[in-house]
């Protein structure tokens, strides 16, 4: 069994190692957040490719426990299982309950990691993370839920010099941007909402943080998307090296539920020949 990370939307940022695995492999579990060129391009003609994509806030997301039936069931027929994770398969994913249902099954594994979506996103930003002057260390932090963060550890984040990352936190951003402004965070700090990150789609947003609403008002953010806040944001103007895209549509297929269920009946009979 293979934990792959797949990077962060661009086919090229995979790994050398990725690609060997993948074209080595008998089935690919596949996370939603992967480009399908790399399904095109470096999946091996003969594997069985799975999708079991997660998408917050719907119900066609595959469950946790059915894609850890589909591991030990492809893994315990002798099959090359790889299991392709969007962005890295440490940071902000579900890789410990994934990790421990094969320890359980007696089921050997190795970890193949990958570009976080922060660092993709940065790079393509032209936004140096913990840029000299600008930022002493880097936060990467998620913000799904208004309960998820403490009001003691918002007033630390708004006085902190760290470069504040958000994963999955679009959902919440007037929120994140208020907790952060009542709590008095600097003024010379900027906000960056990058979509699609580092795909053809790609587009950035910079705006301060005491005038959000000018910027964004009730404008619809893509997914996926990740904000990035900091004094660091002031350095795209200078170093940005990649146009905003025009197209606003979505590069990673989203989930219906229909089509879900059609999956499901097809991952049945998988587990059943």
């Amino acid at each position: 069994m293979i934990i792959v990370g797949a990077g962060p939307g661009d086919p090229e940022l995979l790994t050398v190692k990725a690609v060997r695995w993948l074209q080595k492999a008998d089935v690919v579990l596949t996370d939603r957040l992967v480009s399908p060129d790399i399904l095109d391009t470096f999946v091996g003609k003969g594997a069985l490719v799975i999708p079991v994509g997660k998408q917050c806030g719907s119900g066609a997301s595959t469950p946790q426990s059915k894609i850890n039936e589909l591991m030990v069931e492809h893994a315990q027929r002798g099959r090359l299982v790889v299991r392709l994770k969007g962005g890295d398969v440490s940071v902000f994913s579900n890789v410990l309950d994934e990790l421990n249902t094969l320890k359980q099954h007696g089921i050997a594994y190795e970890i193949v990691p990958g570009i976080t979506s922060a660092l993709g996103a940065a790079a393509y930003a032209g936004i140096p993370l913990t840029a000299r002057d600008h930022a002493r260390a880097v936060r990467f932090l998620t913000y799904y839920k208004s309960d998820a963060i403490s009001e003691a550890y918002w007033k630390e984040l708004a006085a902190s010099d760290d470069t504040l990352v958000f994963y999955m936190s679009v959902d919440t951003l007037p929120i994140l941007v208020e907790q952060l402004t009542k709590h008095g965070i600097d003024k010379e700090k900027k906000l960056a909402v990058i979509e699609q990150a580092t795909t053809p789609h790609q587009r950035i947003t910079i705006s301060g943080l005491y005038d959000y609403e000018t910027f964004f008002g009730d404008r619809i953010v893509a997914s996926p998307s990740l904000i990035i806040i900091g004094k660091v944001v002031s350095l795209h103007e200078r170093f940005s090296w990649l146009a905003n895209s025009e197209n606003a549509e979505a590069y990673f297929e989203p989930l219906v539920s229909e089509g879900f269920k059609l999956k499901e009946e097809v991952v049945e009979k998988l587990l059943t020949a």
